[in-house]
């Protein structure tokens, strides 16, 4: 009982140390300056036109301040490692379902109908498994899909360098 405690207690201090610096850095941030990259990516055969957010600044700021997303649309953050994954979805306007993916791009964790946050303390919305790709689809897309883990993310087309 003591080694639980022990985790979650390293866990809600990952947390708070992650979810601190991007709050700084989401709060001062604008749009992205130029144009994301836009790829097509195939998810339990359903195509989605995808932007794609792979710098530090691109990943801050995903879907801020969006009102609507189209059903055949995405976004798509790629990091440069897998790694615990902590979003959450300040100034997002819209619900969403937030998928994550290993270095495989296959489906380990999901959080279903994340709901948009004006004001704090926003929800923190983590994956259980470490990450690379994280895909923000429209609230009730996944289940829709039928999605389970293991399902596979294919991305058709180059987004360039991750940094």
């Amino acid at each position: 009982m003591n080694r639980m405690r022990t985790m979650l207690v390293v866990i809600a201090a990952m947390m708070l140390a992650t979810a601190v610096p991007l709050a700084l850095a989401q709060e001062q941030l604008s749009a992205p300056r130029k144009p994301l990259p836009v790829v097509t990516v195939t998810l339990a055969h359903a195509r989605y036109t995808t932007q794609v957010a792979t710098t530090d600044e691109s990943r801050a700021y995903g879907l801020m301040d969006r009102v609507m997303m189209p059903a055949d649309s995405a976004m798509l953050f790629v990091f440069r490692h897998a790694a615990p994954r902590w979003f959450w979805m300040k100034n997002t306007k819209i619900p969403l379902d937030i998928l994550f993916f290993d270095a495989q791009r296959k489906l380990v964790a999901m959080q279903l109908d994340a709901l948009p946050c004006e004001a704090d303390p926003c929800t923190v919305y983590p994956s259980d498994k470490p990450a690379q790709y994280v895909l923000e689809l429209a609230a009730g897309t996944a289940q829709r899909l039928g999605l389970h883990e293991g399902a596979q993310l294919h991305v058709h087309g180059h987004y360039g360098k991750v940094q």
